[in-house]
Formats: C-alpha cells, sequence, structure tokens
C-alpha cells in the first residue's frame, strides 16, 4: 500500500476458502484431486473429438469448445487456489488479479451462451432433422462459436473498465479465492452503484438470454418428442439431449443463484461456496457427463485406446 491523499492497492490478499488451518491440507488433496480429474477430462474429450471423425459432428464441435472452455477455466483458478492453501500469504498483484478476472469474465460468458447454442444445435437435430446438415453447416457453427467469444470479450472489457477505475483505498483484503467482481466492488470504497447496476444488468442479459434459448428450445424438443409414436425412437430423441441438459441444469442452477440477486443481499462467504461449483465442480463434472452414457464418445475412446494398445 502506498500513502498519499489516500492508500493505492498494488496488491491484493485472497482469504482462500476457509481460515482455519488445519483444513489447509485436506482441502489442498481434495481440490488437487479435482484439478487433475479437470484436465485429464477435459483435455481428453478435446483429443478424442478431434482424432475420431466420427465425432466430426457439429454437436461435438460445440463440445470441444465447451471442453476447451471448462480447461481454460480451470487454469485460471485452480492453480493459484492450490498454491493458497499451502502459502502463508496469500497475496496477488494488481495485475494478475485483472488478468484472472478478464479471463475468468470471457471465458464464464462462452460457457453460458455455448450452452445455448447447443440448446439450438440439438433443437434443429430433433425438430428438423432432415435440414440439420444443411442449416448447422460448418460455417455457421465457426460463425456461432467466434460470436460467443466476441461476446465473452466485449462483456470483460466493459467489467474492467467499470471495476479497476475504482478506488480501493480501506482494505486489500479479498473475501474470496480468486478475484471475481462482486467480491471487489464489495471491497472498493467509492460509489459503487453503477458498477452494480452495470453487473446486474450485462449478467442479467447474458446469462437471460442464453437461459430463454434453452427453455425455448426445449419446449419445441420436448413437444416433437411427445409426438414420436415409438418409445424406442423417443428414448432415442431424448437420449441425444440428456447429457447437455445435465449440463444446463448445474450450470444456469449455480449461475442464476449465484449473480441474479442485489448486492445488498450478497453473501461473501455463501457466494464462495457457490463458486466453487461453478468454476471448479462443474468443469470437472461436465466431460463425465458427455462420456460415461454417451454410445458414441464411448465406442470412439475403446477404439482410440485399443488402436494405442495395438501400435504398442
Amino acid at each position: 500500500m502506498e500513502e498519499g491523499n489516500h492508500s493505492e492497492v498494488t496488491e491484493f490478499i485472497l482469504s482462500g476458502l476457509t481460515d482455519h488451518p488445519e483444513l489447509q491440507i485436506p482441502l489442498f488433496v481434495v481440490f488437487l484431486l479435482i484439478y487433475g480429474i479437470t484436465l485429464v477430462g477435459n483435455g481428453g474429450m478435446i483429443l478424442l473429438i478431434t482424432i475420431d471423425p466420427r465425432l466430426h459432428t457439429p454437436m461435438y464441435f460445440f463440445l470441444r469448445n465447451l471442453s476447451f472452455c471448462d480447461l481454460c477455466i480451470s487454469l485460471i483458478i485452480s492453480p493459484k487456489m492450490l498454491l493458497d492453501f499451502l502459502a502463508e500469504r496469500k497475496n496477488i498483484s494488481f495485475t494478475a488479479c485483472t488478468v484472472q478476472m478478464h479471463l475468468s469474465i470471457i471465458f464464464g460468458d462462452v460457457e453460458c451462451l455455448l450452452l445455448a447454442v447447443m440448446a439450438y444445435d440439438r433443437y434443429v437435430a430433433i425438430c428438423n432433422p432432415l435440414l440439420y446438415t444443411v442449416t448447422m453447416s460448418r460455417h455457421l457453427c465457426k460463425q456461432l462459436v467466434v460470436g460467443v467469444y466476441a461476446v465473452g470479450v466485449v462483456d470483460s472489457m466493459i467489467y474492467m473498465c467499470c471495476t479497476f477505475q475504482l478506488s480501493f483505498c480501506s482494505s486489500n483484503i479479498i473475501n474470496h479465492f480468486f478475484c471475481d467482481v462482486l467480491p471487489l466492488l464489495a471491497l472498493s470504497c467509492s460509489d459503487t452503484r453503477i458498477n452494480e447496476i452495470v453487473t446486474f444488468a450485462f449478467m442479467s442479459c447474458i446469462t437471460g438470454s442464453s437461459f430463454v434459448t434453452v427453455l425455448l428450445s426445449y419446449v419445441y424438443i420436448i413437444s416433437t418428442i411427445l409426438q414420436v409414436r415409438s418409445p424406442k425412437g423417443r428414448h432415442k430423441a431424448f437420449s441425444t439431449c440428456s447429457f447437455h441438459l445435465t449440463s444446463v441444469v448445474l450450470f444456469f442452477g449455480t449461475l442464476l443463484f449465484m449473480y441474479l440477486h442485489p448486492t445488498s443481499s450478497y453473501s461473501m462467504d455463501k457466494d464462495k461456496v457457490t463458486a466453487v461449483f461453478y468454476t471448479l465442480l462443474i468443469p470437472m463434472l461436465n466431460p463425465l457427463i458427455y462420456s460415461l452414457r454417451n454410445t458414441e464418445v464411448k465406442d470412439a475412446l475403446r477404439k482410440a485406446v485399443n488402436k494405442l494398445l495395438t501400435n504398442s
């Protein structure tokens, strides 16, 4: 902290998940395991979809991008969090905090919007199967992914401009395990009303539009599935979107609970626990959800393993 007319923060201190020393090592072991599973699961999913031609479809193209997004979120949050479990002083520089917040917002937005794009993909596949390959062309799929990332970058830049023009003069201790918008607003000694409005408006816009897209897509999907006379046909149609629906429920349930409420009712201790689901557990669970009961992924994995064993 530098003294002048007011104290200017040059670094922050992250309080972490818990203040209890006896829990640091057990939590380190648990989250190291989660981090390892996340890296292997998402990295393996990306590799598998890339090398298997049978998975070169729009659905798996979006899934590969979702796995990349989950991998990046974990890489942004987990290493610093794991280091802090073992460190006496959990400091992070102003620049590092800025970068962590910037990237976490980008990939958080990307994941949210990708789930909406994947819902639209499932809608076209089930409700308009004859036009699926024409509608979900490779060019359109690439455009959708580029658009998703563009929205994430623009949104993050707006947050960065609003947040880091504030003064942090009373304390530099962030009651969280990573640099996030709401804990930084709570820390600032400036008037944050405009920032709260911007945060609520943009999160509501991105989350709300994605949620509405998912909801409308599944209304049409379920309506179409119910019109299928064959029980086997209904089961096959539903199985193609059940994995995505599970991810949607986990993600949007956590996100809505975490962000879409006024900061007057904001509890940082409660939201730290919620943030664990959003930043650490969901990236670990997504590749498991899409692989454990997905016949195409399991067949591709079996083929890749057999080929590896044969070559060795």
